[in-house]
């Protein structure tokens, strides 16, 4: 597997990075009602949930990407190099949100985009 593909993988479970820390970085965490337990989050804890849902969101169009610059067998250094920074800028990103750091946290959000519009016009 190249590193790009793995990339989609770690992009895959970072919903369950930002989510585990709205959950358990603090008490009240009820498996039993996650919505209602979700509902209540204030602070850091909702920003995490934000991230959490946020990363469900950027998910597809990289993973497209990826897929798609796979297919047409685009230069696989640069792709695993734009895919590494998809994934570093995300996680920047979700550290910013959780940090309530609006205009970093929009820059980190506009350059793992960037990485991954990028990945259609690399070439062979």
């Amino acid at each position: 597997m190249t590193i790009a593909y793995w990339c989609v993988l770690i992009a895959a479970f970072m919903p369950l990075l930002f989510t585990g820390i709205a959950k358990f970085s603090g008490p009240g965490f009820n498996n039993f009602k996650p919505r209602d337990f979700q509902a209540k989050l204030e602070g850091a804890r909702l920003r995490a949930h934000w991230a959490h849902l946020n990363s469900f969101e950027a998910f597809p169009p990289f993973a497209a990407a990826v897929i798609i610059a796979h297919q047409l067998q685009f230069n696989q250094a640069r792709l695993d190099q734009l895919a590494i920074g998809f994934i570093l800028f995300r996680l920047v990103y979700g550290a910013l949100y959780i940090a309530n750091r609006a205009s970093l946290r929009s820059l980190a959000w506009a350059l793992a985009t960037a990485s991954w519009v990028m990945m259609f016009f690399i070439g062979q």
